[in-house]
C-alpha cells in the first residue's frame, strides 16, 4: 500500500515539475528573443578526472551543447539549481552534456558523498588553476558557461539559472527550436552579482590561510551580512562591485579576523 502511495506521489510530483517547467519555457519564448554572444572565445578542452577517477574529455564533447557549471557544496543557489541541472541532463542526454567544477576546499569524498547524495546524473571534476584560468571572470558561485558545439562560449550566467531560460538557450543551440528568434549580444561581464551568487573570491581579501571550514564560513558570512556604506549589497558584492569602497574593506577584514580566531 506504502508502495503504492509513493508511486502515485512520484507521477504527481512529476507531471507537476514538467508544467512548471512548460510553463517557465514559454514564458521564457514570450518575453522575448534568445541571447546569445556575439563574439564566441573558444574555450580550451581540457581532461581531467571527474569523482570516481574516470577521465573527463572536453574534446569529446565536440558536437554537443555543453554547460560547464562552477559550483561549491556550501553554496545555497548552487545547491538549489542541482536539481533543474539534473533533469535538464536527463532530458537532454542526446544533445546536451552538463559538467560540474567543484570549488569545495574540502576533501574529494566529501563532494562525491554530496553528489551521490544528490543523485547528479552529470560528472564533476574538482578545480584547479588551470582549470579556472581556461574560464574567463569566475567572480561567484554559481556561475555557468554555455558552450555551443564547436567549443565556444555562447552565453555566461552568474548566479542561480534559470531553468526555463537554460532550456530555451540548450535548444536553440542545438537546432532544436529553428523558429526561435536569437539576438546576438556583446559580452557584458558584470561584476555586481546577482542576490542569488555567492562570492567566493573577494577583492582585498586573503582567505588562501584558512583552513576549508574556516573559510567556507567566512565567504558564508561574507555573502551574508550586509555593508553599511548605502549599496545594500552584502559585504562580499560590495567589494566586487566597488574594491575601492573604504567601508567595505575593513568590515570585511574584521570579519574574517574574527572567524580565524574561532
Amino acid at each position: 500500500m506504502l508502495s503504492l502511495v509513493a508511486f502515485v506521489l512520484l507521477i504527481a510530483g512529476m507531471v507537476r515539475y514538467t508544467r512548471r517547467v512548460e510553463a517557465g519555457l514559454k514564458a521564457a519564448v514570450s518575453a522575448g528573443p534568445v541571447k546569445l554572444l556575439k563574439e564566441r572565445p573558444e574555450i580550451a578542452a581540457f581532461t581531467a578526472p571527474d569523482l570516481n577517477g574516470q577521465p573527463v574529455s572536453m574534446a569529446a564533447l565536440r558536437g554537443k551543447v555543453v554547460i560547464i557549471n562552477f559550483w561549491a557544496t556550501w553554496c545555497p543557489p548552487c545547491r538549489a539549481e542541482i536539481p533543474e541541472l539534473i533533469a535538464l541532463q536527463s532530458k537532454y542526454k542526446d544533445t546536451l552534456q552538463i559538467n560540474g567544477i567543484s570549488q569545495d576546499s574540502g576533501s574529494l569524498e566529501e563532494v562525491r558523498q554530496f553528489a551521490r547524495e544528490h543523485g547528479m546524473n552529470y560528472p564533476t571534476v574538482m578545480s584547479t588553476p588551470e582549470i579556472e584560468n581556461l574560464f574567463p571572470g569566475i567572480y561567484a558561485l554559481p556561475t555557468s558557461f554555455i558552450l555551443d558545439h564547436d567549443g565556444r562560449m555562447a552565453q555566461k550566467h552568474i548566479g542561480q539559472l534559470s531553468p526555463s531560460l537554460t532550456e530555451t538557450e540548450t535548444r536553440a543551440l542545438a537546432g532544436l527550436d529553428r523558429n526561435v528568434e536569437i539576438v546576438y549580444v556583446e559580452d557584458q561581464d558584470k561584476v555586481r552579482l546577482a542576490d542569488a551568487a555567492q562570492a567566493n573570491k573577494i577583492p582585498g581579501i586573503d582567505l588562501s590561510t584558512l583552513s576549508p571550514e574556516r573559510r567556507a564560513q567566512a565567504l558564508q558570512a561574507l555573502n551574508t551580512e550586509h555593508c553599511t556604506c548605502g549599496c545594500g549589497l552584502t559585504l562580499a558584492q560590495c567589494r566586487l562591485d566597488d574594491p575601492d569602497c573604504g567601508v567595505s574593506l575593513p568590515l570585511a577584514q574584521e570579519l574574517v579576523k574574527k572567524i580565524a580566531a574561532k
